[in-house]
């Protein structure tokens, strides 16, 4: 008993904390044992909804991805391939890899709060269910043959024709020269970037202040705002195709955006 007592006043953690191993991983370990084995018996009970095997003389319409990635098949309606199939997914990887590095808010941690993290929370349900989730529920609900859109009252009519005309916005600003069309797009691009992250600049220093600015350190704001103002291109290229049937800003002969 002397010894605990002993090994108490030695350790510099206190009496109120514990270390992670084995009190937390020992924890840890159980529950994805039992989680494991829940899922083995359900596996075994249940079987997984496999279609029919594929047949050669029948395509499927609307020809969809499995559910979790209708996301990216929708994103490819308003990007290219390369972007959105490698680039973005890639940056939603990054970016939540790099969070713990580039947070410098002490708040919250070891606890659930919102008031003390309310920017955080917010960017993370903007980005994750209006940005994420809400591509697969267009997909999976409001995707019908053709890839159009259906309301979800509308009878799926595999003969619809939608007469869509999409341009590039060059074109719909009034360039006709292709050298000229691909400089403007890469203005308008650039310029996208240089107003996004002086936004994202003066609101940071409005909202928490030019102290909060140096400790965060210039290298985690632009990590930062280059991944939240890369995050907002999604719904503002949503808008444009949507509204204005733009399909692409920049075009050139090796990549599209």
């Amino acid at each position: 008993m002397a010894e605990v007592d002993q090994d108490k006043k030695k350790s510099p953690m206190g009496d109120d904390k514990v270390h992670t191993w084995p009190h937390l991983v020992r924890l840890e370990f159980i529950v994805a044992i039992f989680v494991f084995v829940v899922l083995v018996l359900w596996s075994v009970g249940i079987d997984a909804p496999l279609e029919e095997p594929a047949n050669p003389t029948r395509t499927p319409n609307p020809s969809k991805a499995p559910w979790y990635f209708l996301g990216l098949q929708e994103m490819l309606v308003y990007f290219d391939p390369w972007l959105a199939g490698v680039v973005l997914p890639t940056l939603i990887i990054i970016g939540l890899m790099i969070i713990p590095f580039i947070d410098i808010n002490p708040a919250g941690n070891g606890y659930y709060c919102f008031k003390e993290r309310k920017y955080e929370v917010l960017t993370f349900f903007f980005g994750f269910h209006i940005l994420w989730v809400s591509m697969i529920i267009i997909g999976t609900f409001f995707r019908g043959p053709g890839w159009n859109l259906f309301w979800p009252w509308q009878r799926w009519d595999p003969h619809k024709v939608v007469a869509l005309t999409n341009v590039d916005l060059p074109y719909l600003l009034g360039f006709r020269d292709y050298g000229w069309s691909a400089v403007c797009g890469a203005v308008v691009v650039l310029g996208y970037f240089v107003v996004g992250l002086a936004g994202f600049y003066l609101w940071v220093l409005r909202v928490k202040g030019k102290e909060f600015l140096e400790r965060w350190g210039l290298v985690r704001f632009l990590i930062t705002a280059f991944l939240f103002v890369t995050m907002l291109s999604l719904p503002a290229k949503m808008f444009l195709r949507l509204a204005f049937n733009v399909k692409y800003i920049l075009v050139t002969p090796w990549f599209n955006i």
